[in-house]
């Protein structure tokens, strides 16, 4: 009889179930990193014990694997290559021989599966320091085994973790490579391990300021560019990556939002193998030089995120007409997208036209449409003629200031009474609580309750309090020179330069441009006129308008 699952060479079996007549042995070993495998004496070590193990048993070696990874996962090359040769058919070793099961799986579902999988092709695993059968008894104690591996290496990992974090936060670099700008420099030595830190790379940190310049400012002032046009730039005009690849957009935006060319070092952003982002209390920052100003690295983090598509409407950003994602049909605030038509001549025109009327006829809205050209230059020539004009932006945010003031008289006359009441409230519970230190009274049910409710009274006249308190604004004072910057800087923008930089500036201030018949109404918010203000032009973040079925939960949003 043979056991089951268990290939032989000859009609005897051992005690273990493992063939009696030479079998075929493939060795597997391991250690945890590649630089072990190459200068650490694990391996030799390794080899010779399984070696010498199975020439006692007189037992042929025909195969060696060799990883230098991680055992908690089956993502190892040779791992996973003597795996599949062991199960395509072809019976080519019997045994696979390992120093430790620790060695074949640190995961004791990882380590139970595989056993089972090789069970069924005839292939068995044969640990040299813990050999155990096949009885349920000895299953049982090496399923416990590995849970104890499983267990071991989980709390290494936190270990070595924590080590990495206090070294992150004394400033030293973990040995990972550097980022693209830096460069990792030998500082100290404590015993045989030598302390690194970042240091700038000259040649790298002109091509980290090239980028940054390019997205706020582009090529000789043809106006902020986007990262994939960054990308194409940098390739056109011969620039390479460290690794001497051309540039695309995954490392350029990863360059652009990294806190490290801020001076800000970042470690433990990420689960290592899930890349879960993890939060930022879980993070450690440390300072680094800096190859960009704090303030550029800020305005840049601000772009890239009004440039989001979940903030931002993709067309709005990049789309090529200069109204797309602003103009609206008046009658049905359907949004006006291009339409071109031909005339006698052969000449193109282009028009703004009422999508409703296109996708749906003129039972759903009679349609409107307006020369493409004519309408951009009536909407820019009125912003910069006449409402970036200093003297109509001072008189705009004088009245918003106005408006403000006016209500927060209203909300100062709410707040005093929200106080009155929350000390009343106060003060009728400190004389209850008097009455009962004082032996006055006894605490009986009744008077449990009038606590209990003056209590409430209190509690809701402190949370309208907070919630009041709030939403107060601090009073802003713009001077005249910021006005009149801004109005020049927004005229020459709107005016000049290429579509989707006029279009993120436009962005910046105007709602949307309603076209009727015989007008065109222009719509913003004086608030986000502010904003743009004190910002200089930059994006002002908000809530995604552009999603159609977005709304509101029950919450402070309402």
């Amino acid at each position: 009889m043979t056991s089951p699952g268990i290939r032989l060479g000859s009609a005897h079996t051992t005690e273990k179930g493992v063939p009696a007549s030479a079998p075929r042995v493939a060795i597997y070993l391991r250690v945890s990193t590649g630089r072990q495998v190459e200068h650490e004496l694990s391996i030799p070590d390794q080899r010779a014990q399984t070696q010498a193990w199975a020439a006692r048993r007189s037992w042929t070696v025909v195969a060696e694997y060799i990883d230098g990874t991680s055992a908690t996962d089956d993502k190892r090359p040779e791992f996973q290559k003597m795996i599949e040769r062991a199960c395509d058919g072809e019976n080519a070793f019997d045994v696979i021989v390992v120093h430790s099961f620790s060695r074949f799986f640190r995961d004791a579902f990882g380590l139970e599966f595989y056993v089972r999988k090789l069970a069924k092709h005839g292939v068995k695993l044969v640990s040299i320091t813990q050999e155990l059968g096949d009885d349920p008894a000895q299953v049982m104690m090496r399923q416990v085994i590995a849970l104890f591996d499983e267990y071991q290496s989980k709390e290494n990992a936190k270990h070595v973790l924590r080590s990495m974090k206090e070294n992150a936060r004394q400033g030293f670099w973990n040995g990972a490579r550097p980022p693209f700008g830096y460069k990792a420099v030998e500082v100290e030595r404590r015993g045989s391990r030598i302390k690194k830190k970042l240091a700038i790379d000259p040649v790298e940190a002109e091509t980290v300021c090239l980028i940054f310049r390019l997205f706020l400012a582009g090529d000789n002032g043809s106006g902020p560019m986007g990262v994939k046009a960054i990308a194409v730039w940098l390739n056109a005009h011969g620039y390479r990556t460290r690794a001497g690849a051309t540039w695309g957009l995954g490392p350029i935006h990863a360059l652009l939002s990294h806190p490290v060319y801020a001076g800000r070092m970042r470690f433990n952003r990420a689960e290592a193998r899930s890349r879960r982002r993890k939060s930022e209390t879980e993070q450690v920052f440390a300072e680094v030089p800096a190859i960009i100003e704090p303030q550029v690295f800020e305005q840049v983090q601000c772009q890239l995120k009004a440039r989001n598509p979940r903030i931002t409407a993709p067309r709005v950003v990049t789309g090529p007409i200069l109204l797309t994602g602003l103009a609206v049909c008046a009658s049905c605030r359907g949004a006006m997208t291009l339409r071109t038509g031909t005339s006698k001549t052969g000449k193109v025109h282009r028009y703004y036209a009422c999508s409703t009327c296109a996708r749906q006829g003129q039972t759903a809205c009679r349609g409107r449409s307006i020369r493409m050209d004519k309408l951009d230059t009536l909407v820019t020539t009125h912003l910069a003629d006449r409402l970036l004009k200093p003297e109509r932006l001072t008189a705009m945010l004088a009245s918003l200031a106005s408006r403000r003031a006016a209500k927060a008289a209203a909300v100062d006359e709410r707040l005093g009474i929200l106080e009155k009441e929350a000390h009343e409230a106060n003060g009728r519970l400190r004389r209850l609580y008097k009455l009962v230190e004082d032996g006055a009274t006894d605490m009986d049910e009744i008077l449990k309750g009038r606590i209990t409710a003056v209590k409430a009274d209190r509690d809701r006249a402190q949370a309208a309090l907070d919630r009041a308190k709030s939403g107060l604004r601090l009073a802003v004072d713009i001077r005249p020179i910021v006005v009149e910057r801004f109005g020049q800087m927004m005229r020459e923008k709107l005016t000049g330069g290429e579509v989707s930089f006029r279009k993120a500036y436009l962005g910046s201030i105007v709602d949307r441009v309603e076209v009727d018949d015989c007008e065109i109404r222009i719509v913003g918010r004086k608030d986000v006129l502010e904003q743009a203000v004190l910002a200089n032009g930059g994006p002002v973040p908000g809530v995604r308008s552009f999603v159609r079925k977005w709304r509101t939960r029950q919450d402070s949003n309402l």
